[in-house]
């Protein structure tokens, strides 16, 4: 049985860890270089350091901030954030990232998925999927959450694992920011489907409900972002309270 893992998310606007609601409303919450190393340093089996605005900026990923923040993370760093090219995922991979999250680009180009997993691998490839829930179903949004492609997210997650990609990174748009807990509904649809690993995110706000997104979701992974930025709960107290609940993770 693989350990849950628990990855802190690092949102990056203009150089600047971020943080918001819905997507909305962003607040500073630090250097992203310096989050990082704390971070490694403090428990986390991951970090995800995604470009937020890059794709609606049409610009590339942030090469140095990712170059800066490899030089002292020593564990997996995940990269997203206007990926569009074979070289974008190569450049990233030289400045010392481990995997490639790839959203916006995937959804316009989907031979971008299969192309990256059979150059770098499967497991270098996050599939990114940002989702809200409209008419009882739940739709694909791209460009940072702000543009509705109209499609299945289920079924759009479903398409990903057959394109190659490694790992799924899920985020409810409804439970982003708003530490209501997870979007289990979502994530028992979404696990039942796949059989590649699939990262939680959105809606974290206690030690509960990183709970739940393994027992009652399924999740093999859980992220996190305000409850770690804003210093409300530490990643060993996380970790401390699942072992306690029979989840397995790494200490």
């Amino acid at each position: 049985m693989l350990k849950t893992r628990i990855i802190p998310c690092l949102d990056v606007k203009d150089g600047r860890v971020v943080k918001g609601i819905n997507f909305l409303n962003l607040i500073d919450a630090g250097d992203p270089v310096e989050q990082a190393n704390y971070y490694s340093n403090n428990g986390a089996d991951e970090i995800c350091f995604l470009d937020i605005s890059a794709s609606i900026e049409n610009r590339s990923t942030m090469v140095d901030i990712v170059k800066k923040t490899s030089e002292k993370v020593f564990i997996p760093l995940t990269v997203g954030g206007g990926i569009k090219s074979l070289k974008n995922i190569r450049e990233l991979l030289k400045a010392g990232a481990d995997k490639i999250s790839i959203n916006t680009a995937g959804i316009i180009n989907e031979k971008l998925i299969y192309d990256s997993a059979q150059q770098f691998g499967s497991q270098c490839i996050v599939a990114a999927v940002d989702a809200k829930k409209q008419n009882n179903s739940w739709t694909v949004f791209s460009h940072g959450g702000t543009k509705d492609t109209g499609i299945n997210a289920l079924n759009w997650i479903e398409k990903l694992q057959k394109l190659g990609a490694g790992e799924i990174l899920l985020t409810s748009m409804d439970k982003d920011g708003t530490k209501t807990g997870f979007d289990l509904e979502l994530l028992k649809k979404a696990t039942n489907i796949l059989d590649i690993p699939l990262i939680a995110s959105g809606g974290v706000g206690n030690l509960k409900h990183f709970r739940d997104g393994v027992a009652i979701g399924g999740a093999n992974a859980l992220l996190a972002a305000s409850v770690f930025h804003f210093a409300e709960l530490s990643i060993l107290e996380v970790k401390e309270y699942l072992r306690k609940e029979n989840i397995e993770v790494r200490l």
